[in-house]
């Protein structure tokens, strides 16, 4: 009875975790302004626990549970990629994902977006969905200025302690608390290379911030011309006022540049389409003739003087070949008979070799003696073997057995 028990509740909570659907994770973004949403591993490693507790209960751990890494991947909802305004960064599986950007007017409306969880520890997969509600403008920055860090990295300046920081230098720098983010790019994105893998050696950042108040005398030294000149002549600027407790958030001061949107860019007029027809005056007279044109200099520089050239230097290389021969001797001035003096040489000695060669006196190698039994009396040359043996199990001079364990054959 106890176990008919136990198999109905376990049934039973099998149902109704099938029938509790998870509710959906929803953010709001503002058009013009930087969003930013942290995919937080903790929070995906309850749900595998939670899963896990629901369907086997028996493998349920007590005690502090470790944070397993985890691979993130995102998109919208019914499509391979993400929306163009908003991006997905993660570099390691052990730290957290992070969805950004700045949406446009154009985006307004409610973006779907699929979350894909992929525990790295335990293979396990579970699927989320993330709902995006882009909202309209609601305050107006028309002067707005973008920095670029060269010290710091997409990963590290998104969460919110970091970008709270920055903000606390911009505001030293511009004189007002009343700041908005507008977007934060990689310098990867711009184009950038890929740094080095040493320590050290850093991405870069651009961050652009905005307000309705007008720029303080400090940022305005950057659009001031003698700023342009010290930067194209030695790439730094005197007039850096810039302000960093941090030294990874040091701006360069040299790639900021400030946008003052508040005076509007008058559009250039569309050009006004014709009706494609010619007036009744108005008519096309081509030239009867097109003007002549010589040839004959173009012909000269890419004909004859190549060939001019390869002919000479062809009687070049043939007087080398043939008439600055070295080691040439004549044997008589009358004869014309003409003897390399190399070949002459290499001949004598040869004959003096052989001749040295020939009279020499050397015992033959013992190799080429008959082996001889000292117990038989047989004699066998060293080069005969029995039919059908195998030359590499014989060796080159046979092991004579020893005199007291050898018998005599009968």
């Amino acid at each position: 009875m106890a176990d008919k028990g136990s198999f109905s509740f376990f049934l039973s909570v099998c149902v109704v975790s099938c029938l509790v659907v998870n509710a959906d994770y929803t953010a709001s973004a503002t058009v013009g302004q930087l969003f930013v949403y942290e995919l937080q591993r903790e929070v995906f490693q309850s749900e595998f626990r939670t899963f896990q507790t629901d369907f086997i209960p028996y493998l349920t751990h007590y005690g502090p549970i470790n944070i397993h890494p985890m691979a993130f991947k995102c998109s919208k909802e019914m499509y391979p990629d993400l929306p163009r305004w908003l991006r997905f960064t993660q570099r390691e599986t052990s730290e957290n994902g992070f969805l950004y950007g700045t949406p446009l007017e154009e985006d307004v409306g409610r973006n779907t977006i699929e979350l894909v969880i992929v525990n790295k520890q335990t293979y396990d997969t579970f699927k989320d969905r993330l709902v995006i509600t882009v909202t309209s403008p609601g305050k107006f920055m028309p002067y707005q200025a973008e920095f670029f860090m060269p010290l710091r990295e997409i990963e590290i300046v998104l969460p919110s302690t970091v970008r709270e920081d920055i903000m606390r230098d911009v505001q030293d720098m511009w004189g007002t608390e009343n700041l908005e983010f507008v977007n934060i790019t990689s310098a990867l994105d711009r184009g950038g290379r890929v740094p080095l893998p040493l320590l050290g050696h850093f991405e870069g950042v651009y961050v652009k911030v905005g307000t309705d108040q007008y720029f303080s005398e400090c940022l305005l030294r950057l659009q001031s011309s003698g700023h342009r000149q010290q930067c194209e002549a030695t790439g730094t600027s005197k007039e850096d006022c810039s302000v960093c407790w941090d030294k990874s958030n040091c701006v360069n001061w040299c790639k900021s540049v400030l946008f003052d949107l508040s005076i509007p860019v008058i559009p250039t007029p569309a050009p006004t389409p014709g009706s494609g027809i010619l007036d009744a005056d108005d008519f096309y007279d081509p030239p009867d003739s097109l003007p002549s044109r010589e040839f004959w200099a173009d012909y000269l520089v890419t004909v004859i003087v190549p060939l001019v050239l390869a002919l000479i230097l062809c009687l070049i290389l043939t007087y080398i070949m043939c008439c600055r021969r070295e080691g040439v001797e004549k044997r008589d001035a009358k004869t014309p008979e003409i003897q390399l003096y190399h070949q002459r040489t290499i001949h004598n000695n040869s004959d003096e070799l052989r001749e040295m060669a020939g009279g020499r006196v050397v015992p033959p190698p013992l190799s080429t003696l008959p082996m001889f039994n000292a117990h038989t009396g047989e004699r066998m040359p060293p080069l005969q073997r029995p039919f059908g043996a195998d030359s590499s199990q014989i060796p080159l001079i046979m092991a004579q057995e020893e005199p007291n364990t050898d018998t005599l054959p009968r």
